[in-house]
């Protein structure tokens, strides 16, 4: 039994395709704000004194590590001048398994660290130089404010 003998060749009459949008185009929505744009301040968003970089090659926090020192209680500051002519500020960050098995923490330490060097060392670092954080374990998180202060002292300490 061939059903196909009964079905017409012939297409249907003409018409436009379902996907493209009508001429007189979508009445669903108004294509823009019919409203002026806002006033908005020209001040400058995001930029810093100095421009922050991370440090990535073994190498680098090799060499910071010979720099200077400061400890605090919930990390160490090491930091070292590179010398050249470069004022970009670089930051390496190093939470090992000393201070937590669990990854959880010691990635929130990170990130922790991360948000903490963009808030405080476009003000205080020194251009041109290389810091490394190393994070301790401690019973419980510092809070944020004690962090700031305590990278603050760190960061008159190593400048001395």
């Amino acid at each position: 039994m061939n059903d196909e003998a009964d079905l017409s060749a012939e297409q249907p009459g003409a018409r436009p395709p379902s996907r493209l949008p009508l001429a007189h185009g979508d009445a669903g929505r108004p294509q823009r704000d019919p409203r002026p744009p806002r006033a908005r301040s020209q001040e400058a968003v995001g930029v810093s004194a100095h421009a922050l970089a991370r440090l990535t090659r073994r190498a680098d926090y090799l060499l910071v590590n010979g720099g200077r020192r400061a400890a605090m209680p919930g990390f160490v500051l090491l930091a070292r001048p590179r010398g050249d002519d470069d004022a970009t500020v670089r930051i390496g960050i190093i939470v090992s398994k000393k201070v937590s098995n669990r990854a959880v923490v010691r990635n929130r330490m990170k990130r922790r660290f991360r948000e903490l060097a963009r808030a405080v060392l476009p003000e205080h670092a020194r251009a041109g130089t290389d810091y490394v954080l190393i994070g301790r374990g401690g019973t419980a998180e510092p809070d944020w404010q004690a962090l700031q202060t305590d990278l603050v002292k760190a960061l008159a300490k190593v400048r001395r």
